[in-house]
C-alpha cells in the first residue's frame, strides 16, 4: 500500500479527476482519494515517480508520505495540523475590509441613504472606478480561486474553484463593460443613460461571492480539523523524551534514540514513552487512552506496558520491547489514519455524480442565460441568473459527505478501543446479521482450571503434564498449573507431535503417550465404559474432558473447566436484540458446548469443529446474510479471513489480529455490539449527509436559474447563492460532528436488522411447551437442542424457572412431535399452548 498527500483539491470533482488519472497508470490495481485528509491510498506496482507525474498532469500536486517512525513522527503530526484556517482567516478579514468599503459605495446611498464623499456624489464614473478598484483588490486577495479554477478548466477537469472563478469573473467583466459604456455616454452628455447603467454594476457581487465562499471555506476547515481531534489526541499521548539507564545512570534522551532492550524508568505522573516489560517495581497504569477503560490496571514484574499510557502511582523500571511505529500506540494511529484514507462503498454514489457535476453545472448556467435572453430579458438579468447557478452549485458537500463521517466514526472507535482497519468494514459492520464466536478466550476467559481427575494409572497427572508441557493450548496450561500445585516433576518428552484439533502424542518415560479428545484416544485404544460415563457427566456440567492413554493402557481422564467472561452474556443479549443470530464454533464436544451456550444465551452451536472446518461453517452461514467471526487464536485466522467481517480480540495472537478487519483492544465482548452500533450510526449519518448534499443542489440550482419566478416570484441574487454554497459544506461537516454525541455502549435505541433468514420465512408461529423436570441451565440446553432438531422449529427458548419452552415455527409442527422430542431428551410435557 502506498500513501500520498495530494495538494490543490477543493471538491469532489477534484477527487474524481485524481482517481481517474492515477487509475490509468500501469500497475495500479486500486486507488482511493480522500478530500477530507487530502490523501491518496493506492495498491499496485507503479513507481512513485509515475504516480506523482500522473497527479501533476491532472493539475494537482502530490508527494509520498513516509510512515511514522521515531524522528519522522513529526511529518504525520504536520499532516494532521490545520494549516488552512490561519491563511483563510487572514484572507477573510482582509477581504471584509475592502468589501465593506465597496458595499458602502455601491449600495449604501441607494438602500440606506448613507452620504457619499463629495468628489463622487454626482460623478458616477468615479463611483464605478472606485468599485472596480476595490473589487479587483478583493479578487487579488482571493486569487487562489482563479489560479486553481482556471488551471483545472485548462486540464479538462473543472471543479468548485472553477465555478467560483467563472461566477466572479463574469460579474467583474460584465460590470467593466458597463463602466466603459458609462464613460462613453458621459462624454456625449447622456446623463440619463449613465444613471440607468449605474444600476447594472455587479462589482459588489464579484467581491461578495469570493468573500462568502472564503467564509464557508474557513468554517469548513475548522470543522474538518475537529474531525481529526481523536487522532491528534492519540499522537499527543507519547512523550517526546524518555529516561533511560546507561552506564548505571539515568539520562533523558529523545524517544527516537531509545533502542529495543534499553532499560527506561517511569515515575508517577509520567506517560510511558515506548512499549516494554516491567523488570522492577509495581504500579497502577491508566490505559484509558488505548482501551477507553478508566480503571487503572495493576502492573508488576513481567507485565507489559504500552506507549502513551499513564503511570498513576509507583516507580517502574521497564525493558523496551517495541519502538517507533512498532509500538501499540503507533499501530493504532496508523490503523486509524489508513482507515480514514480508504473509501466506503456508499461513497461511490457521490463519486459517480461528482465526475460530471461541474461540467453539467457550467452547461446549465450557459443554457439559463440563453433561455432568459430568448425570453426577452435584458442581459444583466440573464447574466445574474447564470452566475447564481454557478455559485450556488456545491460539489464540495458531495465530496465531504462520506469521509467526514468516516473520520469521526473512526475517531470514536479509537477512543473506545475499537479499531476499524478500513472504511468498507466500518460501513459493512452495521449490516451484520449472523455472528459466530470462538469459545475459548472469546466467550470464556481462556484461563481454565482442572476440576476433576479420574485415574486408571497413578502416574496420570505426571505423564499428562509432561505431554502438555510442549503445547500452547490454554487447556494444557491448566494441567501444568495443577502439576505445579501438586509439586509433581515432569518427564522429558521426545518425538512430540500436535495433531491439529484432535490431540497430542509423544514419548515420555520410554512410553508412547497420547492425549486429546474422545475420538482421538478411541482411535488408539479402548476407553472403559465407566470413563465414558464420567466424561458425559463432566460435559453436562460444562467441563471439557481430556483423555490420556499409552500404547497399551488407558491412563485416565482430566476434566477442565473454563468460566464465561464478564460481559459475554450481556453482549450476546444485546446482539440478539439487534436482530443478529448468535452462534458458537468450538472443538469441544456437544454436551460441553451446549452447557456453555445455555449460560451465554447463544442461538446455535457447532461443536466438534476442527480449525480447518471453521471457515467452511462461516461460508455456509453466509447464506443468511453478512456474517461476522469473532476470535482470538491462530486457529481462528482462516475463519476470520473467510467472514465478511472478522473481529479479533486485541489480547489474541498477532495472526488473528492481522487476519481480522476490526480489532478490539479490550478483552470484552461488549465491544462487539458497540462496534456494530457505531457502524449503524455512522452509516445513517453518511446517508443524511448525502441526502442534504443532493437535495441542496436539486432545489438550489432550479431556484438560482429562475425556474420559480413565474410561479412564486422567487429570484435569487448571486450573493445569496454564494452564501448558500459557502454554508452547505459547513452544514455537512457539522452534521458529521454530531456523531461525537453518540454513546456506543447504550443499547436502549437498538433496532432489529432485517436479515435474509427472516425475509425467507413465509410462515411464522409460536407455541409454548409446558415442561417438568428442568432443574438448571444445562437442562435448558438439552431441551433447546432437542426441540431445534425438529424440522420446522427455527428457535426454542427454554426456561427452567418458568418450566416452559417457547418454540418458533417456520411450518406447521404437530404437538405430538414436539412432545416426543422433549420426552426423548428425558423430560415430561404437561401441555402445549
Amino acid at each position: 500500500m502506498q500513501n500520498y498527500e495530494v495538494t490543490g483539491m477543493s471538491c469532489a470533482a477534484c477527487v474524481a479527476r485524481v482517481e481517474k488519472a492515477v487509475s490509468k497508470v500501469s500497475g495500479v490495481t486500486s486507488c482511493s482519494v480522500n478530500l477530507l485528509t487530502n490523501s491518496m491510498v493506492l495498491e499496485g506496482t507503479a513507481s512513485e515517480s509515475e504516480i506523482i507525474s500522473a497527479v501533476e498532469k491532472a493539475g494537482y500536486g502530490a508527494k509520498s508520505k513516509t510512515k511514522t517512525t521515531g524522528a519522522e513522527k513529526k511529518s504525520e503530526e504536520d499532516f494532521l495540523k490545520d494549516k488552512d484556517s490561519p491563511l483563510l482567516k487572514k484572507r477573510l478579514f482582509t477581504s471584509l475590509g475592502f468589501l465593506a468599503v465597496l458595499m458602502y459605495i455601491s449600495m449604501g446611498h441607494m438602500m440606506w441613504n448613507w452620504p457619499l464623499p463629495s468628489f463622487m456624489a454626482d460623478n458616477h464614473v468615479m463611483m464605478g472606478l472606485s468599485q472596480i478598484l476595490l473589487a479587483a483588490i478583493v479578487m487579488v486577495i482571493n486569487q487562489k480561486f482563479f489560479i486553481n479554477g482556471f488551471k483545472s478548466l485548462l486540464h479538462g477537469s473543472p471543479n468548485m474553484d472553477t465555478l467560483v472563478a467563472l461566477g466572479s469573473s463574469a460579474s467583474f467583466v460584465y460590470s467593466t463593460i458597463i463602466l466603459f459604456l458609462m464613460t462613453h455616454f458621459q462624454s456625449v452628455g447622456n446623463s440619463e443613460k449613465v444613471m440607468e447603467l449605474m444600476h447594472e454594476f455587479y462589482f459588489e457581487s464579484a467581491a461578495m461571492i469570493l468573500t462568502l465562499i472564503t467564509v464557508g471555506k474557513m468554517l469548513e476547515a475548522k470543522s474538518k480539523g475537529k474531525t481529526t481531534n481523536a487522532l491528534k489526541s492519540l499522537m499527543k499521548l507519547a512523550p517526546q523524551t524518555a529516561t533511560v539507564i546507561r552506564d548505571g545512570k539515568e539520562i533523558e534522551v529523545p524517544v527516537a534514540e531509545v533502542s529495543v532492550g534499553d532499560i527506561f524508568t517511569i515515575r508517577p505522573g509520567e506517560n510511558i514513552p515506548v512499549d516494554g516489560i516491567v523488570v522492577e517495581g509495581t504500579s497502577a497504569i491508566n490505559e484509558a487512552s488505548l482501551t477507553g477503560e478508566s480503571i487503572p490496571v495493576e502492573k508488576f514484574e513481567g507485565s507489559k506496558v504500552s506507549s502513551g499510557t499513564f503511570n498513576t502511582s509507583g516507580f517502574l523500571k521497564c525493558r523496551a520491547t517495541a519502538i517507533g511505529n512498532e509500538t501499540t500506540l503507533s499501530k493504532i494511529i496508523q490503523m486509524v489514519s489508513e482507515s480514514a484514507a480508504t473509501k466506503a462503498p456508499i461513497a461511490k454514489i457521490a463519486d459517480k455524480v461528482s465526475g460530471v457535476f461541474v461540467p453539467s453545472v457550467i452547461c446549465i448556467s450557459i443554457i439559463t442565460i440563453a433561455v432568459w435572453l430568448l425570453l426577452g430579458k435584458e442581459i444583466g438579468f440573464a447574466l445574474a441568473r447564470g452566475i447564481s447557478v454557478l455559485v450556488i452549485s456545491c460539489p464540495c458537500a458531495l465530496g465531504l459527505a462520506t469521509p467526514v463521517a468516516i473520520m469521526v466514526g473512526n475517531g470514536i472507535g479509537a477512543r473506545n478501543g475499537i479499531l476499524f482497519k478500513n472504511s468498507v468494514t466500518l460501513e459493512q459492520s452495521g449490516k451484520i446479521s449472523v455472528i459466530a464466536f470462538d469459545k475459548t478466550g472469546t466467550i470464556t476467559k481462556g484461563i481454565p482450571e482442572v476440576t476433576d481427575i479420574f485415574e486408571y494409572n497413578p502416574d496420570l497427572l505426571r505423564l499428562a503434564a509432561s505431554l502438555e508441557a510442549k503445547s500452547e493450548h490454554p487447556l494444557a496450561k491448566a494441567i501444568l498449573k495443577k502439576a505445579e500445585e501438586d509439586k509433581i516433576g515432569l518427564d522429558e518428552v521426545t518425538d512430540f507431535d500436535a495433531i491439529f484439533g484432535k490431540g497430542l502424542e509423544g514419548v515420555a518415560d520410554t512410553k508412547k503417550i497420547f492425549g486429546g479428545n474422545k475420538d482421538f484416544i478411541q482411535s488408539k485404544i479402548q476407553i472403559p465404559e465407566e470413563a465414558l460415563k464420567n466424561a458425559d457427566s463432566f460435559s453436562e456440567c460444562g467441563k471439557t474432558p481430556l483423555f490420556f492413554a499409552s500404547e497399551n493402557e488407558f491412563l485416565g481422564l482430566i476434566a477442565v473447566s473454563d468460566t464465561i467472561k464478564e460481559g459475554s452474556t450481556e453482549a450476546i443479549r444485546q446482539l440478539k436484540n439487534m436482530g443478529i443470530k448468535t452462534i458458537m464454533l468450538t472443538g469441544d464436544n456437544e454436551k460441553t458446548a451446549w452447557a456453555i451456550a445455555a449460560q451465554a444465551g447463544l442461538d446455535k452451536v457447532y461443536a466438534g469443529v476442527l480449525p480447518s472446518q471453521k471457515a467452511a461453517v462461516i461460508k455456509q452461514l453466509k447464506a443468511d446474510g453478512i456474517t461476522c467471526m469473532v476470535g482470538d487464536g491462530i486457529n481462528d485466522a482462516v475463519a476470520l479471513t473467510e467472514a465478511d467481517v472478522g473481529i479479533a480480540i486485541g489480547t489474541g495472537t498477532d495472526i488473528a489480529v492481522d487476519a481480522a478487519q476490526i480489532v478490539l483492544i479490550k478483552n470484552n465482548l461488549l465491544d462487539v455490539p458497540a462496534a456494530i452500533r457505531l457502524s449503524r450510526k455512522t452509516l445513517v449519518n453518511i446517508k443524511e449527509n448525502l441526502f442534504w448534499a443532493f437535495i441542496y443542489n436539486t432545489i438550489g440550482i432550479p431556484l438560482a436559474a429562475g425556474c420559480f419566478i413565474s410561479l412564486f416570484g422567487w429570484k435569487m441574487n448571486p450573493m445569496f447563492g454564494a452564501l448558500a454554497m459557502s454554508l452547505s459544506s459547513f452544514c455537512v461537516v457539522s452534521n458529521a460532528l454530531r456523531l461525537n454525541l453518540i454513546k456506543v455502549y447504550n443499547s436502549n435505541k437498538d433496532k432489529k436488522i432485517k436479515n435474509k433468514s427472516n425475509t425467507k420465512e413465509q410462515f411464522k408461529m409460536e407455541k409454548t411447551v409446558n415442561i417438568t423436570g428442568m432443574m438448571c441451565h444445562h437442562c435448558e440446553a438439552h431441551v433447546k437442542k432437542a426441540l431445534e432438531a425438529v424440522a420446522g422449529v427455527t428457535e426454542a427458548v427454554a426456561s427452567h424457572e418458568k418450566g416452559t419452552a417457547v418454540v418458533t415455527l417456520s411450518q406447521e409442527v404437530s404437538n405430538d412431535v414436539l412432545t416426543a422430542a422433549v420426552k426423548d431428551a428425558g423430560y415430561e410435557v404437561t401441555g402445549i399452548n
